[in-house]
């Protein structure tokens, strides 16, 4: 039984579904209008997306947030990266409070060495992870309870509390907790109880989460039991939660309930899928009408401890179940000479073309035209009227349009020399199947690949109502085997019957894993063990039905890169915990996903973990007779697969048995979904009525070198995803913190000329130089290229951007040609290569040999061998220059070095393997293709743009120290072609701030995509159109020996400003990175600090964020304090410093660091002079302001670049610069700019392939 979630015809849907099946089982009429009799039913099991919805909607209830003093906006700075790299507009989800209260109350970190003037009238506390935390401030009561009664009258009556370290000691949190009870406030969330882990802004995020949303829960569930007699008191209510666990109603809240709709086909698959006596792991493939989930079961669920979704970071247990796609109802477009499948979705209204309701073309709506979606076989409820079949027509004549388009576009491009036919709606549909399920590949190989396993060796579980459509793509990632469950279309409410009862208990923890601590573990893992069985025995479960399994949550000391391991499988020694050897189990996990352990390194426990069961014991499979005849065909329809229409017969799942064998093609019906057996794959059915589909290898499709738009669109995949498992491979292999988990790095594949043709991921600062490296290489280099070399480079005159950017480039050759077919390479950001300051970014360097070791064309690999003694000889070279060192990491620099050529080898495997399977000359022709695509978008835009603003702009602006940077731009209407001259900027300057030449092209193709305002391939096309003008021995081209760590990192930004004045797109953001270092010979530390968003035509600026070309996540001020001798007084929203007008420059932040011991601390920011420009009579954004306050009392204004030493007192205040307005104050605007599209509603991505993406774009 399906219903609508929605239904004018009934309230609640899950109500209407228990009294139709009340109705049909015990066949007696049950009236929809009185509570029903619940004396029939044993047992209700139930997932929700109420949480889910509630979040995404922002319909949740009305909080105010406690938090510690000088932390107001910690929540809203959050990580402080912008979530899409490209968008001009930083559209972050709003936060969930209405109000914020500041608590004055301090714990901080007891540190052994800590030289605070009077620590030591300090008190001291014992914290829950057995660390110490010292009191600094007491907690203080009487005026939050004045300010928590005027929330109160304001009629807010939930609150999330957020004390900074509670997570150890939440005992101001629980007083805290008990005065808002003792007042009247009805919900009161304490993030020490809902996520007691460390990290502040994710456990913040949580508790706020968890006051949003239980109370809207709490509702729901009274609602929900007041459709019944007696309000179920003697019925269990289970509900599903986002771990993939049963919880009883009574303890399910807001925090845990995110996943609790999708979880349950997790449940579902992997209880039916896996079969144990062979354990081949299954990857799940839910295809719904708006989103697309993937996930991974191979014997035990994968679960992750925090993800995001709907812009909130969660922290707690949660199935990795990764929304990738907008499913059926995935839009499709034709952009630039792309077909382009998603991520906007066409929604449930007005849903796509087929329903008549005037939606768009989505992949349903290409299904049906094929016919593989047939209309009689839906309920009639579409059209205006809701009462009409699907419309075939209605998506062809949308197809048709669609068609003219791509042909007209076709028959304009050079590219498609010849006469040629026009594509029919077939054609163009079966293009856009063939889109979309490439895309839908490539999450697939990013989740087995990021855990170093094989996609091909996994079965694909497929189920949701469009599963089955698109089950056989799985032959493109070389699985074998599909299987769809007889209730795949309802599997995630099936999978609510199979799951087990669970309570979880995760305390935190702060100790190594080391003898001294195992009777700790011990004890607390037993002491979990108990409190699992009490609470499973509490809901009726006989104990040898209960079964607890402890994890310890581990991480190598220094990182951040923790995995939650059970012992299970480790077997105790005298050197481990009684309930394992958990370090046994770690060190094993850890070889598997990274390749490598650091045997010489301290393991940490973050959290002790007890997941206890309660087994349901339900067996709802029953066996099928054989049938002893053929299949009975239903009818025969005309289908469109890769050989055109064949006759597809149609069978009813319903009607086939266990000895039934359907070879494609064939079309399934059941009454919640449709399966396409294609030809060449056959289904049959298992005895328990699944049908089980064998993947043959398809047809062999001819591909030639010249243009389609189809090959285009699935090549653009396939490039791109070769640059993708390159990173992987890097990330798994490397051993440094940069690498494997800032992951500060990107992976190139570029043509034989050097000219990039994809790069994943898009790091700014990166877009365009590694294309200038490998061209130097190649004219450098010449005929001494040769197969098996691998080159090293990071010199400013050979495409490089700073010196501990290392890039590693390899040729690719291909039998019976003499030179490299393509290059490989890699770029990643190495910690430390020496020079005059530890971390190689020295804010007050004058020459590039002060900066670190140089590269320019180094063969790091000769002749297939690593050249460890060179390349060791080069890295410690600095060391003979006066006040330079040598590396201070060369271990780790070796490592990565090698990780960097397992990268490229990985690229190079893949690359051969595309040759292999359709040729060089077609390979190398869709490389051009892609390059030309973009080349495209980008001539498109500066038509646009010289229609509406004439042919020339020009524009300028300076660093601090009054060097100009300025621009001319000259733009061909006809031609879409621009000449972009930096001629007249200032001389190279005495310092650091001189950016090479790479820099400016890298913020070049970063300005040029923003301005395209959609995805296109970055490559070496989008500079196609573009001639650039730089002047030699400008601060834009500086000589070879200048120093340069600066431009990287200050200069990049005001060229972006510059670029985007003379367009006129937005007014400046803060400009500036505000790179921040201090430590001493025991330890150091980096970050670089966000400040004001520029406003533009149609937005506010984002305050406490970063922009354009940095996007680095911030430390955590609990993990910065808990690492580092230092105390962060202060970390809010500097108000008031965004450029005043029609739209409001974003502010700035303030964020004071308190030091401990005695440091050096060094400065390198701009912006402290010259203010962040506003556009159109808007104010420009406030300077920013670096201060020293003394503890001695005095203040000193450092300037915006300086190397300083630091005594145990004194405060560091960064004040950094707001960003520009946009428009005079109460200027109506510009009609034109203003009547913009409402943006396109997407899906809401989410899972761990989300959060590495999102991880990538922001180093």
């Amino acid at each position: 039984l399906k219903l609508l979630s929605e239904d004018p015809g009934y309230g609640d849907a899950p109500t209407e579904g228990i009294r139709r099946v009340l109705q049909e089982s015990g066949r007696v009429a049950v009236p929809r209008d009185q509570p029903l009799d619940a004396s029939g039913i044993e047992w209700i099991r139930m997932g929700t997306t109420v949480a889910t919805n509630a979040l995404l909607e922002r319909r949740g209830e009305r909080l105010a947030l406690l938090v510690t003093r000088g932390f107001r906006d910690l929540l809203h700075i959050g990580s402080q990266a912008r979530p899409r790299i490209f968008d001009l507009e930083v559209a972050v989800p709003e936060v969930l409070y209405e109000e914020v209260i500041e608590v004055d109350e301090r714990l901080i970190p007891h540190q052994p060495g800590c030289r605070l003037p009077g620590k030591e009238t300090l008190p001291l506390l014992e914290g829950s992870t057995g660390a110490s935390l010292l009191v600094q401030r007491p907690l203080e009561l009487s005026a939050l309870r004045r300010e928590l009664e005027g929330v109160l009258a304001r009629g807010i009556r939930s609150l999330a509390v957020l004390l900074l370290h509670s997570y150890a000691w939440p005992g101001h949190e629980e007083q805290v907790g008990a005065l808002a009870r003792e007042l009247g406030f009805r919900h009161v969330s304490l993030s020490s109880a809902v996520a007691a882990m460390v990290r502040a802004v994710p456990r913040g995020y949580t508790a706020c989460a968890d006051a949003y949303l239980t109370p809207c829960i709490h509702r729901y569930l009274e609602s929900f039991r007041a459709g019944f007699a007696h309000q179920l008191r003697e019925v269990p209510v289970l509900f599903m939660r986002s771990d993939g666990g049963l919880t009883p109603m009574q303890h399910f809240s807001g925090a845990r309930a995110i996943l609790s709709g999708p979880a349950g086909g997790v449940v579902g698959y992997a209880v039916t899928t896996y079969r144990r006596e062979d354990g081949q792991p299954v990857i799940g493939f839910d295809m719904g009408g708006t989103s697309t989930d993937v996930s991974r079961y191979a014997g035990e669920y994968e679960h992750v401890f925090e993800a995001s979704t709907a812009g909130v970071s969660i922290q707690a247990p949660q199935l990795d179940i990764n929304t990738v796609a907008a499913g059926g109802g995935s839009r499709l477009f034709f952009r630039s000479g792309l077909f382009v499948v998603g991520p906007e979705s066409a929604g449930a209204h007005p849903g796509p073309a087929a329903t008549a309701r005037g939606g768009p073309l989505t992949v349903t709506d290409a299904n049906l035209c094929l016919g593989r979606l047939l209309p009689e076989y839906f309920p009639r409820i579409f059209g205006p009227g809701e009462d009409q079949p699907l419309c075939r027509e209605a998506a062809a004549r949308a197809f048709r349009e669609l068609a003219a388009r791509i042909d007209a576009f076709l028959a304009d491009t050079a590219a498609a020399a010849g006469p040629r036919q026009p594509l029919s709606v077939e054609e163009v549909a079966m293009g856009f199947v063939r889109v979309a399920n490439e895309a839908l590949c490539r999450p697939i190989r990013a989740l087995t690949q990021a855990r170093g396993h094989d996609a091909a060796r996994h079965v694909l579980a497929c189920f949701g109502g469009a599963g089955g459509q698109h089950a056989c793509a799985s032959r493109a990632l070389g699985m074998s085997r599909v299987f769809i469950h007889k209730y795949s279309g309802i599997l995630s409410a099936y999978g609510l019957a199979l799951a087990d009862v669970v309570h979880e208990a995760q305390p935190p923890c702060a100790l190594r894993y080391e003898p001294a601590a195992f009777p700790w573990l011990d004890g607390r893992i037993a002491g979990l063990e108990q409190e699992c069985r009490d609470a499973l025995r509490a809901q009726g479960f006989a104990g040898e039905r209960i079964r607890t399994e402890a994890f310890l949550h581990l991480r190598y000391e220094g990182t951040d890169c923790a995995l939650m391991c059970s012992a299970k499988g480790h077997a105790p020694t005298p050197r481990s915990c009684r309930a394992g050897d958990f370090q046994a189990a770690f060190t094993s996990r850890y070889l598997a996903e990274f390749g490598f352990t650091i045997p010489d390194r301290a393991v940490v426990v973050d959290d002790v973990r007890v997941r206890g069961t309660g087994s349901s014991s339900i067996s709802c499979e029953t066996p099928l007779a054989p049938s002893g005849k053929p299949a009975r065909v239903e009818t025969v329809t005309r289908c469109y697969f890769e050989e055109g229409y064949l006759e597809t017969p149609v069978f009813l799942l319903e009607e086939l048995a266990c000895d039934h064998a359907i070879p494609g093609p064939a079309i399934i019906i059941d009454k919640n979904s449709t399966i396409v057996v294609e030809p060449g794959c056959t289904a049959s059915l298992t005895r328990f009525g699944d049908v089980c589909i064998a993947v043959g290898s398809g047809p062999p499709r001819s591909v030639g070198p010249q243009l389609d738009a189809v090959q285009l669109s699935i090549f653009s995949h396939r490039f791109m995803s070769i640059a993708e498992q390159m990173g992987r491979i890097l990330q798994r292999t490397a051993i440094s913190t940069n690498i494997k988990e800032r992951l500060d790095f990107s992976c190139a594949l570029f043509g034989p000329d050097g000219g990039l043709v994809s790069n994943a991921p898009h790091i700014p600062v990166h877009l365009g130089a590694m294309q200038e490296t490998v061209q130097f290489q190649i004219r450098n280099l010449g005929e001494d290229l040769r197969e098996g070399d691998v080159i090293l480079s990071n010199h400013p005159c050979a495409g490089g951007s700073h010196l501990p950017d290392l890039t590693v480039i390899t040729p690719v050759f291909w039998p019976g040609v003499p030179k490299p077919v393509f290059f490989v390479a890699s770029r990643g950001h190495h910690a430390d290569i020496g020079g005059i300051t530890p971390g190689s970014m020295p804010p007050h360097s004058k020459a590039l040999r002060e900066e670190g070791a140089v590269f320019v064309s180094f063969k790091l690999v000769k002749d297939g061998v690593f050249q460890e003694e060179a390349v060791t000889e080069a890295l410690m070279a600095p060391g003979r220059v006066p006040g330079c060192s040598g590396s201070r990491n060369l271990q780790d620099n070796l490592s990565d070095l090698r990780a960097q050529v397992a990268a490229n080898q990985k690229g190079i495997q893949l690359v051969t393997e595309l040759i292999r399977l359709h040729s060089l000359p077609v390979v190398q022709a869709y490389m051009a293709h892609i390059q030309a695509n973009a080349e495209v978008a980008v001539r498109e835009m500066l038509k646009g743009f010289a229609a509406r603003w004439g042919t020339a702009v020009e524009a300028e602006d300076s660093m601090d120290d009054g060097s100009p940077i300025r621009l001319r731009v000259q733009v061909d209407p006809q031609e879409g072609s621009a000449v972009f001259d930096f001629s007249g900027s200032g001389p190279e300057v005495y310092g650091n701030c001189n950016a090479p030449r790479a820099i400016t092209l890298s913020a070049l193709i970063y300005c040029l995509r923003c301005m395209v305002g959609q995805d296109i391939p970055l490559n070496q096309g989008c500079l196609a159109p573009v001639r650039v003008v730089i002047p030699k021995g400008s601060i834009l081209d500086p000589s070879p020996e200048a120093a340069v760590v600066g431009g990287n990192v200050l200069t990049s930004q005001r060229v972006v400003d510059v670029i985007f004045r003379a367009f006129g797109v937005c007014a400046a953001s803060q400009g500036c990175m505000n790179n921040v270092t201090f430590g001493n010979e025991r330890v150091g530390y980096y970050e670089t600090v966000a400040g004001g968003a520029g406003a533009g035509p149609r937005w506010h600026g984002r305050s406490g964020v970063h922009t354009h070309m940095t996007n680095t996540r911030i430390t955590d001020p609990e993990i910065l304090e808990q690492r580092y001798p230092v105390v962060l007084q202060r970390f809010e929203l500097r108000r008031g410093s965004g450029g005043a007008g029609r739209c409001r420059g974003g502010d700035g932040v303030i964020r004071e660091l308190l030091f401990r011991e005695d440091m050096v601390l060094s400065v390198l920011s701009e912006r402290r002079a010259v203010r962040p420009y506003g556009l159109r009579g808007g104010s420009p954004g406030a300077p920013g302001l670096n201060l020293l306050l003394r503890h001695d009392g005095r203040t000193i204004n450092l300037g915006a670049k300086t190397s300083v030493p630091v005594e145990p007192g004194d405060v560091f205040r960064l004040q950094t610069p707001g960003g520009g307005g946009f428009g005079s104050p109460g200027d109506g605007g510009d009609p034109e700019e203003a009547a913009e599209l409402p943006a396109p509603r997407s899906f809401a991505e989410r899972g761990s392939l989300f959060e590495y993406r999102r991880a990538q774009e922001t180093v």
